[in-house]
């Protein structure tokens, strides 16, 4: 059992709860649940924050392209890009799949909840500026466009479902060892950990905070997209990170509208 900070539907704030991945169960109030019977909402309230190109092996596959024009080189500092609120989902919640779209790139990443004001903050204390660890599925319609944001492939909503809650740090296991497992319709199809990260968290946490303050309750997220797999309408999408817990989400077809 871990101690948990956990949101409901219908709660305004999240609650502190023992989560039982591997049993299936969660218990607060004095009462034991299923944790397939609650229905749930996002254990977070601030902004959220990607940094792009932090995967080693996409880095590697996008060299070529990295050191074409109009760069001509890659990135010196931190590429980041935003999940606004209207993207934040929740566990078991679907996510859209819009009418045009024939799929959507589900990469898991780790997420780091900001637990006090973060400004300039160095390396060696960077993750005590950090409350705790969630998971996040960084949903994006595929794109190629490198040179500009990709705000209508990444920010359309319900594209960052977020959960199902937040161990705190002390609870998880060192950020080294938390691999991350995708499977998709009960077949694992993606395993990958932070040994595939170009920089530490503490690294980018450092970097960030030198130009951008980070406020309780912000994530900045770290996502493995270079194998992510590609998901249709009716895919059931499971993210699990070990003493972290599991994040699932069922793709499901938009009714009507256009793009």
């Amino acid at each position: 059992m871990a101690n948990v900070r956990l949101r409901l539907a219908g709660m305004r704030r999240t609650i502190e709860a023992k989560a039982d991945p591997h049993g299936g169960t969660v218990s607060f109030g004095g009462q034991t649940h299923r944790i397939d019977e609650l229905e749930w909402d996002a254990p977070i309230g601030g902004a959220m924050y990607g940094v792009a190109l932090n995967d080693g092996k996409e880095w590697a596959a996008l060299s070529k392209e990295m050191n074409a024009p109009p760069y001509e080189k890659p990135p010196e500092g931190p590429v980041l890009y935003m999940k606004p609120a209207n993207t934040i989902n929740a566990h078991r919640r679907p996510v859209l799949l819009p009418r045009w779209v024939k799929h959507l790139q589900a990469a898991p990443a780790l997420g780091l909840v900001i637990g006090r004001t973060a400004a300039r903050v160095r390396r060696e204390q960077a993750l005590d500026f950090v409350f705790g660890y969630t998971i996040v599925n960084d949903l994006s319609i595929p794109h190629e466009q490198r040179h500009r944001p990709a705000v209508k492939e990444q920010a359309r909503d319900g594209f960052a479902p977020v959960g199902p809650w937040i161990v705190p740090k002390e609870e998880a296991s060192p950020l080294s060892s938390l691999t991350a497992r995708v499977y998709v319709n009960g077949r694992l199809v993606q395993r990958a950990d932070p040994s595939r990260f170009r920089l530490p968290v503490e690294q980018w946490l450092a970097e960030v905070t030198e130009f951008m303050t980070l406020y309780p309750g912000d994530v900045l997220f770290f996502s493995w997209p270079a194998d992510a797999p590609l998901v249709t309408a009716g895919d059931v999408v499971r993210i699990e990170i070990e003493r972290i817990g599991v994040l699932e989400n069922e793709i499901a077809l938009e009714q009507g509208g256009d793009e």
